[in-house]
């Protein structure tokens, strides 16, 4: 059997992965890996003109727009007359979010693309109305004037139909820009307007000079960044010895906590399409990156779980009986971190790949908001029965991503850093990403009073609501367990919870020399 060598070239995609601030510079380099192979897969809101859902950007080709429009991969199901009859409340949101977004152009789009729409028509009745004439007795000589006229319009409509395909096609790309609505309890602003919904525990007290993760992960023998430094270039990491038990009993610990709430356990791809990663919010091309793509096809490395399980529904309907599907999954994630430097960033804080579990529920509409408080109740007990010091944000609209209405940030304290650090994020996406995907589902009351069965008789689809939320971050919590339970002579106690998944493990001990 002969053995084969392929390469793929991995290059930086510009994106916005805005629930855990993904977003910085491209990469300036690319990375390639080589494969050996062998030869012989609408909210009924109490705030219904804030809740509407839209939608954010579709991959474009690098070819300049100036004079010749991209056409989109796939679009989006906007609702483009919402977007017009709520001007302006759409162009609040959008400066309120500093989007870029160009909403005069939409609109202006959006009307050459309904008068051309009815001139098409117009036409259309005009070309029905001959061919109806062609086919009594008619006269010779009126005959080929109808021949005639009817050749006019089949070519006014050729070119007013390729017309309406261009507008169609550059509408889709401009409205695809316009992020999802906001929460009106949301605050206004950048990240430093968000407001605090809880303050849960207090600073660990320490009689002795504290050390950082770091430092401990060196004398612990448990984390090796130099060797992956070598190997794999900066923000790698070796996990050794006990942090890789610590790893794997949060995963357990973690999936084994929210399978109690109702939740489907899910391992997920790591390669997916990038049309999915548009789809699901987030902008593959742009000015600034966190997402890697394999260069040379039409795929990416996850940044998040979020990602695949928001695409194993694509273009379904669901019954209502299925609702609310919930799903923990667990991934490695792959983000570039781009333009990440400083002490705030070092160690485990920011690093290019990462296990994650991640939490995400599909629902009805009027559910969306109630589950979005489950979630983060969900991450406040995950993270208080670990005894962790902790704050709960209401994040301003200025740090909320294009697809969320609304998003919960948990901050830690992490005593070694000597700062609060974000483990995790919750956000309600409402239909912002199934109108994208093509997720719906189907109301089980029937439309009508009519007991008659028949396809006319069913209730209309609605978009499902999408949720999602970090279950647990392995390095920042890692970061949080190391900081705040390490003793005087330089072991760290284990918290009780983990234990049983530690093989009844309570301590990490400094190594003997």
């Amino acid at each position: 059997m002969g053995t084969t060598i392929q390469t793929v070239r991995l290059a930086a995609l510009p994106a916005s992965f805005s629930s855990s601030r993904f977003f910085s510079r491209p990469l300036s380099n690319t990375l390639t890996f080589r494969f050996i192979s062998r030869h012989n897969y609408a909210q009924k809101s109490p705030f219904p003109l804030l809740a509407r859902a839209l939608s954010a950007p579709a991959v474009q080709t690098t070819e300049a727009r100036d004079n010749k429009v991209v056409k989109p991969h796939w679009k989006a199901a906007i609702d483009f007359k919402w977007i017009r009859d709520n001007k302006e409340a759409v162009s609040a949101n959008i400066r309120n979010r500093n989007s870029n977004a160009n909403l005069e152009l939409v609109l202006q789009l959006y009307e050459k693309m309904l008068n051309v729409q009815k001139e098409v028509e117009r036409l259309r009745g005009e070309r029905n109305v001959v061919a109806n004439k062609m086919k009594g007795k008619v006269e010779p000589s009126e005959r080929q004037k109808l021949i005639e006229e009817g050749k006019n319009l089949k070519e006014a409509l050729v070119t007013l139909e390729e017309d309406l395909l261009k507008l169609t096609d550059e509408l889709q790309l401009e409205a695809q820009c316009v992020p999802n609505m906001t929460h009106p309890d949301v605050p206004i602003g950048g990240e430093d307007c968000s407001k605090i919904r809880k303050m849960v525990g207090s600073q660990h007290e320490f009689s002795f000079p504290v050390k950082d993760h770091l430092q401990l992960g060196k004398e612990l023998d448990i984390f090796d960044f130099d060797a992956a430094a070598e190997v794999s270039g900066s923000k790698f990491y070796y996990l050794k010895n006990e942090a890789v038990m610590l790893e794997m009993a949060l995963i357990n610990w973690t999936l084994s906590e929210v399978m109690k709430r109702g939740f489907t356990p899910l391992t997920t791809p790591e390669i997916v399409r990038s049309s999915v990663v548009e789809k699901c919010g987030f902008q593959p091309r742009g000015e600034n990156t966190q997402v890697y793509s394999i260069d040379g096809s039409d795929q990416c490395l996850i940044g998040t779980a979020e990602i695949p399980v928001g695409g194993i529904h694509m273009d379904s309907i669901l019954a209502e009986s299925l609702l609310p599907l919930k799903y923990a999954a667990f991934s490695h994630c792959f983000r570039t971190e781009a333009g990440a430097a400083g002490t705030a960033t070092r160690g485990l804080y920011r690093v290019h790949q990462f296990s994650k579990v991640e939490m995400f529920i599909f629902c009805r509409p009027e559910e969306s908001d109630s589950y979005h408080e489950e979630l983060i109740q969900i991450e406040e007990d995950l993270f208080s029965s670990l005894g962790l010091h902790y704050k709960t944000l209401d994040m301003a609209t200025g740090d909320l991503g294009a697809p969320a209405y609304r998003k919960f940030d948990v901050e830690a304290w992490m005593p070694g850093l000597g700062r609060y650090g974000e483990i995790s994020s919750a956000s309600n996406c409402t239909d912002y990403q199934s109108r994208r995907l093509g997720i719906r589902y189907r109301p089980s009351e029937q439309s009508s009073s009519n007991p008659k069965k028949g396809k006319g008789n069913l209730a209309p689809t609605q978009f499902i609501h999408t949720l999602n939320a970090t279950a647990c971050a392995i390095p920042r919590m890692i970061i949080c367990l190391l900081e705040n339970y390490q003793q005087e002579d330089g072991s760290v106690i284990i918290p009780q919870p983990l234990r049983p998944f530690m093989g009844g493990l309570e301590l990490i001990a400094p190594k003997s020399r």
